[in-house]
């Protein structure tokens, strides 16, 4: 299961300077990925109503991966999301776009990533007025976004160091932000689905800044949560987080 967006556009409009972050070495791969698709309903934060459903592909061609997907509404707002990654020995971004739509189906943010000319643009919809974006940013192909967070997950093990695996991503606040992300391990959590019950790792996602430095990223940046079933390889059980950076919180199971 991917998570729906996985877009995990955390809520940072006011980080300062401090939290920018550099390029890192973009991370291992343990697993090999391939073609898969499939889809999953989209559940409101506590777990009982449905809010809509998530459809994900993904179609490899050559070391090149090309991973899209689509959220949809009750309220008829739905989300696009699209990336391409080159696989290998290491997962390494190449481009990526986001789009959200309102209940009216009208864009209020478009925002594309080109990883090579280390440039986003588009525009994003704040107050009312429309923003154009065209910022080079400090980006490389260690850089990630919310729909690759998954894989970042799959393949935590390869990659973590004393249980943690920190990260550059790219934010829609909604302005394009970078910022160092945390992926922690939290333990093991015995999670309920229909049918029975199941032993899963849990993990967090949340920036690396000091929340007790400012702590309007503490009231504005949710946690993020991953339970994955251990096997070879993990499988993504449940997500449980915002659905962008307007702060609706979703579970995705």
């Amino acid at each position: 299961m991917s998570s729906a967006r996985l877009a995990v556009f955390v809520l940072a409009a006011l980080l300062p300077a401090v939290c920018m972050a550099d390029p890192g070495e973009p991370i291992a791969t343990k697993w090999t990925e391939g073609d898969f698709a499939g889809a999953t309903t989209i559940w409101t934060a506590d777990g009982k109503g449905v809010q809509g459903f998530s459809a994900y592909r993904q179609h490899r061609e050559g070391d090149r991966l090309i991973i899209k997907q689509s959220a949809h509404y009750r309220d008829g707002s739905f989300d696009e999301d699209e990336a391409v990654v080159r696989v290998g020995k290491r997962l390494e971004t190449v481009s990526g776009r986001s789009i959200i739509h309102d209940a009216k189906k009208k864009p209020i943010l478009d925002l594309r990533i080109d990883v090579a000319k280390r440039r986003v643009t588009g525009f994003y919809i704040e107050d009312g007025e429309r923003v154009e974006v065209d910022e080079e940013l400090d980006i490389g192909p260690g850089t990630y976004w919310g729909l690759l967070f998954n894989l970042l997950v799959k393949n935590f093990d390869a990659n973590a160091k004393d249980g943690k695996l920190v990260f550059q991503a790219v934010l829609a606040t909604p302005k394009p932000r970078l910022l160092d992300m945390e992926l922690m391990h939290a333990g093991s959590v015995t999670i309920s689905r229909t049918g029975g019950s199941m032993k899963t790792d849990k993990f967090t996602l949340l920036p690396t800044v000091n929340f007790l430095i400012d702590p309007i990223i503490k009231r504005m940046a949710p946690t993020t949560l991953f339970f994955v079933q251990p096997g070879s390889p993990p499988a993504m059980m449940r997500f449980d987080g915002p659905r962008n950076y307007a702060g609706q919180r979703i579970w995705l199971e």
